[in-house]
């Protein structure tokens, strides 16, 4: 591929210097020539023509290149489903449970077989694929160095075998072997990690011990907490401590470990603890250290001024160890006043001075300090960490606490669109990679933003950021990713014409977002404020598919906006089939309660669309269900009935509405015995009801 591009590039050069010359020969002969000026700009044309154009003689293309052309090529598909199961059309997601629970199935599916095929490799020796995938053969989980040696520990550590490491590092002691400090280092990050436990491999049944499940019991007893949302605590005196008590020399690697460790799994005083032991050791702390430690401080203290000045306690020790602070650092610093309460504001104002010092994405911190408080801006001078520049821009985690702070303590909620158009803008047609485990809450946050100012052209840039690239993976998990799709929805329904609803709806429902109840109510309230109630059939088939019918007060709004009002002959017959469509939905799950709001609503579409024999049936739920008829409904019941002529049907609707004892009963016979032809029998029967029922004077 390069060759030719080599050689094409030769004869443009070549002939281009043809051309010219041969053209500057042909003008000098003619009689009005060249002028000078234009001899010099044809001569400086001539020496750039001759620079060598420089082609590389190989190009070097990543392993997936030809894949991402291919992709390239194609948009999303919004009509299908999502692409982790188009393997199985049958297991084609069609609700948010659904998807749940295929999703669920199927990564358990793939886990279990891998743990068979990784504990039986003997069974699985066979390569079909040419040329060969690593991925798709067996992985060594099993232990295969049996002796007592440190490459025997390296080996489990790199399994992850959490208690076999630590016996086969008893067992070196025991015999007298000194272990290398990178392996110990290594021990200590595997252990601190999963808190002394061996994690859960690929198929392997997940079992909680009794110790375990006794300290959740324990945790359900008293006021939660934020260490209660840990799926694992720090055990006093575990393998980690009782490795690090034995060892004799202790550097930063080994107390980084544990103090990470620490904070991670919920200790987080005791994670200041072992810094102060750190300091007493005269060691040096490194910048993992301080991002924990600063990431737990709020855990540490109770008031808000307490843990801001421990925050700052902490810069302070950086500055004087001459840790050059990361991007993580300044994360966590914001992650931190997000938890500071009234100090967030300020402090937040001088946590993005100092960013702005040390380099960390000077544009985008100008974006993030408006001018008005610019000019109201305190040096944070107790916490200045002089150091070099680093070279990094913030992430989008970083964008994130700070909205936070400043949505919080705003005082109007333009302020803070502005603030976020300002960042939005700064972002605008970037490509971002996850540098923080935060960032993935970045635009659901600020989509919330967007929902609460009802800034609509906001939302839509931040949706077109989202489409950039590969950003959509940073909108998170499923979850994160419903969250994030649910408030730009709710926010067209709110603002944005039915039309470009509708196009929305359809471009990411279902392959993007299966809406909920709440979601399914903003579009029927969209459809109602441009008055397009002849859509609802379908949307009630919507809501079908999306598993949404067992929802009584959506289906209950669905009937009343399309009870509220008379319609065309043609959108009342759908109405109609609609009505009767709910009522076999309902008829089929007995556990569904039939409200008198949902029966009168079907009784009066079907008596619209001139189905009055099922309008009777529905009549006749009334009664089985303990439901009382309205007063309204039995007139225009009645009202159908003599348009029709059906007598018959009149005077039987007056005797039901005297069996549930209505108060109406008599002004109903009335209205009948003026309105209808009656016989005898049906007179006296309606004169009787009229009587009993009138009140008296």
């Amino acid at each position: 591929m390069a060759a030719p591009g080599r050689h094409i590039g030769h004869s443009v050069q070549r002939n281009g210097r043809f051309i010219l010359y041969n053209l500057e020969q042909l003008l000098g002969h003619r009689g009005f020539g060249w002028t000078s000026a234009l001899r010099q700009q044809a001569a400086e044309a001539n020496k750039e023509s001759t620079e060598s154009v420089v082609i590389p003689r190989k190009k070097t293309w990543s392993r997936e290149a030809v894949l991402e052309a291919l992709a390239s090529t194609v948009s999303r598909d919004p009509t299908a489903y999502p692409y982790q199961f188009q393997d199985d059309p049958y297991l084609s997601p069609r609700t948010s449970t659904e998807f749940k629970l295929f999703s669920l199935s199927q990564e358990s599916g793939r886990s279990a077989a891998k743990y068979i095929v990784n504990n039986n490799p003997k069974l699985f020796t066979k390569d079909f694929a040419e040329p060969h995938i690593p991925c798709l053969m067996p992985e060594t989980v099993s232990l295969r160095l049996e002796e007592v040696s440190e490459e025997a520990l390296k080996e489990r550590i790199t399994l992850r075998k959490v208690t076999a490491a630590v016996d086969m590092y008893d067992q070196l002691l025991q015999a007298g072997t000194t272990v290398s400090m990178e392996t110990t280092h290594s021990l200590l990050d595997l252990i601190c990690l999963y808190s002394d436990r061996d994690p859960v491999q690929d198929g392997e049944p997940q079992t909680d011990d009794a110790e375990f499940g006794e300290e959740l019991k324990k945790r359900k007893a008293r006021v939660r907490r934020a260490s209660d949302f840990l799926k694992f605590t720090w055990k006093e005196n575990n393998n980690a401590e009782r490795i690090f008590n034995l060892l004799p020399e202790r550097d930063t690697r080994c107390y980084s470990a544990l103090i990470r460790g620490m904070v991670k799994h919920g200790a987080y005083a005791k994670a200041f603890s072992m810094y102060t032991d750190m300091l007493n050791n005269r060691l040096t702390a490194d910048v993992h250290i301080f991002n924990a430690l600063i990431s737990g401080a709020p855990d540490v203290r109770d008031k808000f001024n307490e843990r801001w000045d421990l925050v700052a306690e902490l810069l302070n020790q950086m500055n004087q160890q001459k840790v050059r602070p990361d991007l993580l650092t300044f994360n966590s610093v914001l992650k931190a006043l997000r938890r500071c309460g009234f100090l967030a504001k300020t402090q937040a104002l001088h946590t993005l001075n100092e960013m702005k010092a040390l380099g960390i994405g000077n544009t985008a911190i100008r974006v993030l300090l408006p001018g008005v408080l610019q000019a109201s801006l305190i040096f944070f001078s107790e916490c200045v960490c002089v150091c070099v520049c680093v070279c990094a821009a913030p992430s989008l985690a970083s964008y994130d606490h700070i909205l936070a702070v400043f949505y919080k303590s705003a005082s109007s909620a333009q302020n803070n669109t502005d603030l976020l158009q300002e960042v939005i803008a700064e972002l605008e047609g970037r490509i971002f990679t996850c540098q923080d485990p935060d960032d993935v809450l970045f635009f659901s946050s600020a989509m919330r933003i967007c929902l609460d100012s009802k800034d609509l052209e906001l939302g839509y840039k931040i949706q077109s950021l989202v489409d950039v690239g590969e950003n959509w993976r940073l909108l998170g998990d499923s979850f994160q990713q419903s969250i994030y799709y649910g408030r730009f929805f709710n926010l067209l329904c709110m603002m944005e014409h039915i039309d470009v609803v509708l196009k929305w709806y359809k471009q990411i429902i279902p392959s993007l977002y299966y809406p909920n109840p709440q979601g399914m109510r903003d579009l029927l309230q969209a459809l109602d404020t441009d008055s397009r109630l002849d859509l609802l059939p379908s949307i009630w088939k919507d809501i079908k598919t999306l598993g949404h019918d067992n929802k009584p007060d959506l289906v209950e709004e669905l009937l009343s906006l399309m009870a509220r009002e008379k319609h065309s002959s043609e959108v009342q017959e759908s109405f109609a089939a609609c009505a009767l469509d709910v009522k076999s939905v309902f008829d089929l799950r007995p556990s569904i309660e039939w409200s008198a709001a949902s029966l009168s609503h079907i009784t009066t579409l079907l008596l619209r669309a001139n189905k009055t024999r099922q309008a009777w049936e529905m009549l006749q739920l009334f009664k089985s269900r303990n439901r009382v008829p309205s007063e309204g409904l039995l007139n225009n019941f009645l009202s159908v009935c003599h348009s029709d002529g059906d007598s018959q049907k009149a005077v039987q609707l007056v005797q039901l509405s005297a069996a549930f004892c209505l108060p109406t009963t008599w002004r109903l016979a009335k209205r009948a015995l003026a309105e209808f032809e009656l016989t005898e029998e049906q007179r006296a029967i309606l004169s009787e009801l009229e009587t009993a029922g009138e009140p008296s004077d």
